[in-house]
């Protein structure tokens, strides 16, 4: 908590024999002791908000309670003041709803912690429960929540498109898909300014990857070892863990080594990594390929920032052989990285093809291709139609996350914050040796855990235990990784630096409590 030297009225959350609940705690934020003059004001003040006595008692019973228990929970870290509390929650149970999971939806879907969470309410970058519990958002939706839960700007335009139009196709003419499309050209280096939208980024993968095969007349595909870029027949074969893939045909992909500076053969030399490109091209291709697919930082695949230097020579490598560079901006892109709006430009290469998704519509399910006017053309061999790509309501979400993401410098908070972040997680590794790696930029870092820091033993069951201990504190984190021993924290990017002591903390205590 801050150490300011004036009266602190904020919502609490501890866990207390087990149980969770909430209470106002007042008094001096540096001393943490209670004053009484101070007391009385905020009695007479509290009386006059709330609907009759009970209430008013019930929060001084809750107060007294729980203000001892402050002094007594042994440093617990405590969830930063929030001034927000969501509507009464009256829908069914965690129980109920695990019930109709099970019986009518996919058994292949899975659920984080021994107790499914009820997530019900967001506001910016909290979550809240069935029991309006707060938790702390460190996934964002799995790198997607960029501008924070329910941002009001998109919720506005979201609503305001639903009313006016909330869909036609794109056979008739409709200014929000163009606009958008003319946004986000605006944000892209060179000439990629031609935008192909569609409902997801396995299906932004799959166009790209078409589009290149189309446009060089080849069909061989390199992809990285440990790469995710979707879950349909093209991108499956791209992908490259095999605990994503189906015993399915995927033919004309080939996989290089991974430039993995954690736990790859040549550390953060990037060039040395590049060679294996040329060397799959000379023993495993005509000598020509289609193209390259890569992510700048490897979500799925554990938050795996490519060794530094690797793309200028693979680029170099691909056009000789005649391909197109495809970045697969996913999870990265959308200011994520802090230093750049693109992870690619962290290496400062300028690719034929980016693709999207995630970020893109905060939540609203939309993806997007964009290339250059010449690569664009090739479509036009035969038709192509997207019932949904380019959907208004989706595209008016879209064009309103620019517009946050630059009015409220997102980009910059996300550097700040971020870097800030990635610090002190860096100082945990020097306390606890179960901390193998803390790697990435920006709001998308991960942490390895190992239980041997010499062999890099994936710690895949501690994790599991980590994570259990952080979400009782109120911290949410997702994990990945091919081994699944790594937290990846990809938090909605207008996270404060009070949310990553927070977040820090509360990885601290729950690693102590192994």
């Amino acid at each position: 908590m801050s150490t300011h030297s004036t009266l602190h009225i904020t919502t609490l959350s501890l866990p207390i024999n087990n149980h969770i609940d909430f209470f106002v705690f007042f008094g001096d934020r540096e001393r943490n002791t209670q004053q009484p003059r101070e007391m009385h004001k905020f009695a007479t003040s509290l009386r006059r908000r709330t609907s009759g006595r009970d209430q008013f008692r019930r929060c001084f019973s809750q107060l007294a309670q729980r203000q001892s228990s402050i002094e007594e929970s042994g440093g617990v870290p405590i969830i930063p003041a929030f001034d927000y509390s969501p509507p009464p929650y009256t829908g069914p149970t965690a129980e109920e709803i695990l019930r109709k999971r099970k019986e009518f939806l996919s058994p292949a879907m899975f659920c984080f912690y021994k107790k499914p969470l009820n997530i019900v309410h967001g506001k910016m970058q909290y979550l809240f429960d069935e029991n309006g519990r707060r938790f702390l958002d460190g996934f964002g939706g799995i790198a997607t929540v960029n501008c924070g839960h329910c941002h009001p700007d998109v919720v506005k335009a979201i609503i305001n498109q639903t009313t006016t139009l909330q869909h036609s196709t794109i056979l008739y003419l409709n200014h929000s898909m163009a606009d958008f499309a003319a946004a986000l050209a605006g944000k892209m280096p060179g000439d990629l300014k031609v935008v192909f939208f569609t409902n997801s980024g396995t299906e932004a993968n799959e166009l790209a990857l078409m589009i290149a095969r189309l446009y060089t007349g080849c069909q061989d595909i390199i992809s990285l070892r440990n790469a995710y870029h979707g879950n349909a027949a093209g991108t499956m074969g791209a992908t490259a863990q095999s605990n994503w893939k189906f015993n399915v045909v995927q033919s004309g992909v080939h996989h290089a080594v991974n430039p993995d500076p954690y736990r790859g053969q040549f550390g953060s030399d990037g060039e040395k990594y590049a060679k294996d490109v040329d060397d799959l091209i000379q023993y495993g291709t005509s000598g020509n390929v289609a193209g390259f697919i890569f992510e700048a930082i490897q979500g799925v695949g554990g938050i795996v920032e490519l060794a530094p230097n690797y793309l200028p020579p693979v680029y170099k490598t691909i056009k000789k052989a005649g391909g197109l560079m495809i970045a697969d901006e996913v999870q990265a892109g959308f200011a994520r990285t802090g230093t750049n709006f693109w992870g690619f430009q962290n290496q400062g290469i300028v690719p034929d093809i980016v693709t999207m998704a995630k970020g893109i519509g905060n939540g609203i399910p939309l993806g997007a291709v964009v290339t250059t006017p010449e690569i664009a053309k090739v479509l036009t061999r035969r038709s192509y139609f997207n019932t949904f790509g380019g959907n208004p309501v989706c595209t008016a979400a879209g064009h309103a996350v620019l517009k946050v993401i630059e009015r409220e410098n997102l980009q910059e908070n996300a550097h700040v914050v971020g870097s800030y972040l990635k610090q002190r997680l860096t100082s945990l590794k020097d306390k606890h040796e179960i901390i193998g790696d803390v790697r990435g930029r920006g709001l998308i870092l991960g942490v390895e855990l190992v239980t041997d820091r010499k062999l890099k033993t994936p710690a895949k069951t501690e994790i599991l235990e980590i994570m259990e201990t952080m979400k009782d504190l109120g911290v949410l984190v997702g994990k990945g990784g091919f081994y699944g021993n790594v937290f990846r924290i990809t938090p909605p990017l207008c996270f404060t630096k009070e949310d990553a002591d927070f977040l820090v903390d509360v990885m601290d205590y729950s690693i102590s409590k192994l």
